[in-house]
């Protein structure tokens, strides 16, 4: 076995989304894989004895509930295969919770579609969900939704859905689990000279080209090697690594840091560079915030905008959109997302936060939390 450098995008992640995929879970007779699960929930364990928090990108309901429900191994109607993902799918978590809870971990089940993923209120509201797990010590086991998904809403796999995944929570490695130790120069299942490409810089039409045909069915269920290419690219550009090895073994993860073949696609910026720049240049702001001198050099420094400090509000917008923050001079200070909609935000200015509920019957704390906002590039505080 070819031996790679060690990954250190693994061991320095702070959050990893690991993709796994049906033929890992499921077994040709329909129930799920329990020795290899074991195997994984001891590898989850270990990066969270480090101190890294796990996400886990979960295919299989569909093939679960296939068996569940007698229809063998024909192809499926789109209202079979929801049928199969609702009939699965609680079995499937079913597994995930044998398999991590004897370790001492709670997972929850969290069903996404292709808008949850790219509709910035349900972006919000996902990702608010998910960081609540995150923090209180709960494993995410996420799927795409599809019991109730349509092609117009749908992801499309489980890759490209674990790099949406990883966008969403700021990850630093998303890890692919796949029937090949990475991206090779050809098929080496056909071409015996063909070697495996460890690390890639960055992904060139001359990259992209390798995955298909040669590359072209590596992966199981509906993605191959060109579908995580294509997660790679999305990862990559969220500030988050790919490694794409492969998964048949046992403890995967720690195959990897034990330098087992790989293929490694580097993060082109950090999360949170990629994130910011997200803000600040590809929204369209909807409206505007006005805020007095305090509140503005607290933006200034990286502090969240807090409704006590906004004096007027421009626009009309919803929760979830980009918004200009301006100062008492009409000059722009920042762009971010905000937490509430114009009507609510337009009757809560200058509201200290202990006095939002009152006023509107829920809180979502301040107007635009710090992590949302993007400061102007003449804005930053001195120092």
């Amino acid at each position: 076995m070819t031996v790679t450098a060690p990954v250190h995008e693994l061991t320095a992640a702070r959050r990893v989304v690991v993709k796994v995929g049906s033929a890992l879970l499921v077994g040709p007779d329909g129930a799920a894989h329990g020795a290899w699960l074991a195997d994984f929930a001891a590898d989850v364990a270990r990066l969270r004895a480090r101190g890294q928090q796990v996400l886990i990108v979960s295919s299989g309901a569909v093939a679960i509930g296939r068996r569940r429900m007698g229809l063998g191994k024909r192809a499926l109607t789109l209202p079979e295969k929801q049928a199969a993902a609702a009939a699965g799918q609680s079995a499937l978590m079913r597994a995930w919770e044998e398999a991590l809870g004897p370790l001492g971990f709670v997972c929850a089940q969290v069903l996404l579609t292709r808008d949850d993923t790219e509709v910035r209120r349900r972006w919000l509201n996902a990702r608010a969900t998910v960081e609540t797990l995150l923090g209180f010590g709960v494993i995410p086991v996420i799927n795409e939704n599809d019991t109730v998904v349509t092609e117009e809403i749908r992801v499309g796999d489980n890759d490209r859905l674990s790099a949406r995944v990883a966008q969403l929570v700021g990850a630093e490695a998303l890890v692919l689990l796949s029937d090949v130790a990475g991206l090779y120069t050809a098929d080496p299942r056909r071409d015996p000279s063909a070697t495996l490409i460890p690390r890639v810089g960055r992904l060139t039409p001359e990259i992209e080209a390798m995955a298909g045909g040669a590359n072209a069915s590596a992966g199981v269920g509906t993605g191959g090697m060109a579908t995580k290419l294509e997660a790679a690219r999305i990862a990559s550009h969220a500030g988050c690594a790919t490694i794409i090895t492969l998964g048949e073994r046992p403890s995967p993860l720690a195959a990897i840091e034990a330098g087992a073949p790989t293929t490694v696609i580097e993060a082109a910026v950090s999360p949170n560079a990629a994130y910011k720049a997200w803000i600040a240049g590809s929204l369209a702001p909807a409206g505007a915030l006005v805020v007095d001198k305090g509140a503005a050099e607290a933006v200034r420094k990286g502090k969240s905008l807090l409704a006590a400090g906004v004096r007027a509000v421009d626009g009309r917008f919803d929760k979830g959109d980009a918004v200009v923050v301006r100062d008492d001079q009409g000059r722009e200070i920042a762009r971010g997302l905000v937490r509430y909609p114009s009507d609510h935000a337009a009757s809560i200015c200058g509201l200290k936060s202990d006095a939002i509920e009152g006023a509107l019957g829920y809180t979502s704390g301040p107007l635009i939390h710090a992590d949302d906002l993007a400061l102007a590039a003449h804005a930053a505080a001195p120092g």
